[in-house]
């Protein structure tokens, strides 16, 4: 199927399910899910798979509902204070080969009531993993910046959250201190919900992952990964 854009049935799905986040309501509105979502999504990671696997070929968009590139809108309430049943967003990743988890450096596309973006980068890496990034940084500042650079010509901007000092072990004076002190490390557009309507979000996307491949290659290098 190809993709044609998401609707504003789906923005009404996702203020149906904000407002009303139970099971029971969930179960009442399951078909709306798979035609409002689901099928869009899957469409949308089928087009974006082959401009993904151009990129890189170690980097694939996967049009699975379960253990796919669409993250499950089923939320883990164990551990944190929110119990509500279910994700209110749409996420989508789209991960390396040997990617175990979300935290994995890779491409990610969202929509919520609040935000629609476009990122890449890895979000709460691992300590072995973050400290890995952090020295590849400090090793190769000019690189860096480069690829800094590059995703700044297609409007990605970093993002996340950082310390407040340079962590131990890395010169406070350092010309990309700012980076050191990163806890994540990506960079990220938003993107207008009118874009979400039609089929040139596929363009969009391309553009801004294609812009960010020396930063997900940077990336990659700290980890050992291939790219």
């Amino acid at each position: 199927m190809a993709f044609k854009g998401f609707t504003n049935d789906t923005f009404s799905f996702l203020s149906g399910l904000t407002l009303n986040n139970d099971r029971e309501w969930f179960a009442a509105h399951k078909d709306d899910y798979e035609r409002l979502v689901v099928a869009p999504a899957l469409a949308l990671i089928t087009a974006m798979d082959p401009i993904v696997r151009s990129i890189s070929p170690h980097y694939r968009g996967v049009a699975k509902k379960l253990g796919g590139s669409l993250m499950r809108v089923y939320r883990d309430t164990r551990f944190g204070r929110d119990k509500t049943p279910y994700k209110t967003n749409i996420g989508i990743q789209f991960r390396h080969e040997n990617a175990k988890d979300v935290h994995a450096p890779g491409w990610y596309f969202h929509v919520d009531l609040q935000e629609c973006f476009a990122a890449v980068g890895t979000w709460r890496p691992e300590p072995a993993d973050l400290l890995a990034i952090r020295r590849e940084v400090e090793a190769h500042p000019a690189a860096w910046t480069a690829a800094v650079a590059a995703g700044a010509k297609a409007g990605l901007a970093p993002a996340g959250e950082s310390l407040t000092r340079v962590p131990k072990g890395f010169d406070a004076a350092h010309p990309l201190a700012d980076e050191l002190r990163r806890k994540d490390f990506l960079l990220s557009a938003p993107l207008a919900p009118e874009v979400l309507l039609g089929p040139g979000l596929v363009d969009l996307l391309a553009e801004r992952f294609r812009a960010s491949a020396p930063y997900m290659a940077a990336l990659c290098h700290a980890l050992g990964a291939p790219f």
